[in-house]
């Protein structure tokens, strides 16, 4: 049996093995735009919970997290087939990110950007793409979303704007449990936003961490899941300017990264994921 996973293009491809958004790339929704039901059922101690998550991680100065995944890709006769990856995210603010990728079917890439210069690397084929960019991570997130167009799960996470995209789009958070299943306690709180359900496992204590999100595509054709495990939180990883350098191993083939043109008079993607 054949069974179809999204189509990419290198080397769009390997831009979205490496990263990706919270919630759908569609426009972020006012915070007005919540019902008075909704409202109803705002916990505002869940609340709090999910936005000092946000806010914690939006604050860090550098941090690096593991990051394993999955997501639904749905075929024609209706058949749900699971395919994930593993990431490896290293992040130093302002400006330096390197995001190490390994897809389910053994794929792998690197994406690393310095400050000045973006790197795309796909192990298999042996080549890379770079363009160069003198940005922050921030703007450099907006830019693979909104003008590469990627579809990038958890890329609002690294985003220094987290906290504040994230309260804008829920309409509602609720407390769910406290859970015991990983190596520390955590809330497992619901989220509900226009397009998306998402729940997510925050962890007590000083340093409240997500370690689990369960994203469900509500208002998509068969309501498709992606979930994520994020482990191995580390916010003084040993890292140098070298780390997210690129250094082209013998043979490599340097290829062209261009970003997809765009119809005229088409609107860019309003929230791109990390704005």
């Amino acid at each position: 049996m054949h069974f179809v996973k999204h189509l990419l293009v290198l080397p769009l491809l390997l831009l979205s093995m490496a990263l990706g958004i919270a919630f759908d790339a569609h426009a972020a929704p006012s915070a007005d735009n919540a019902t008075a039901g909704d409202a109803a059922v705002m916990d505002q101690e869940a609340r709090t919970r999910l936005l000092d998550m946000a806010g914690f991680i939006a604050g860090a100065k550098t941090f690096g997290v593991t990051i394993r995944s999955g997501y639904d890709a749905i075929q024609a006769d209706g058949q749900r087939i699971e395919f994930g990856e593993k990431r490896r995210v290293t992040l130093r603010r302002p400006d330096h990110i390197r995001v190490e990728a390994e897809r389910s079917d053994g794929d792998r890439g690197l994406i690393l950007f310095d400050g000045k210069i973006l790197t795309a690397f796909k192990a298999a084929d042996n080549v890379f793409a770079q363009q160069d960019r003198n940005a922050t991570v921030d703007e450099v997130l907006v830019y693979m979303v909104r003008d590469l167009r990627l579809t990038m799960p958890l890329a609002r996470m690294f985003h220094t704007g987290f906290r504040d995209s994230l309260e804008k789009l829920l309409t509602s958070v609720s407390f769910v449990e406290e859970n015991y299943l990983f190596d520390v306690p955590t809330d497992h709180l619901a989220v509900r936003s226009d397009n998306v359900d998402l729940q997510v496992w925050v962890s007590r204590g000083e340093q409240p961490l997500p370690r689990r999100v369960v994203i469900t595509y509500k208002n998509e054709a068969d309501q498709p899941q992606f979930w994520a495990e994020l482990s191995d939180w580390n916010f003084s990883p040993a890292v140098t300017d070298a780390s997210f350098s690129f250094t082209p191993p013998p043979g490599a083939e340097k290829i062209p990264l261009l970003a997809p043109v765009r119809k005229k008079g088409a609107l860019p993607m309003q929230e791109g994921g990390a704005q």
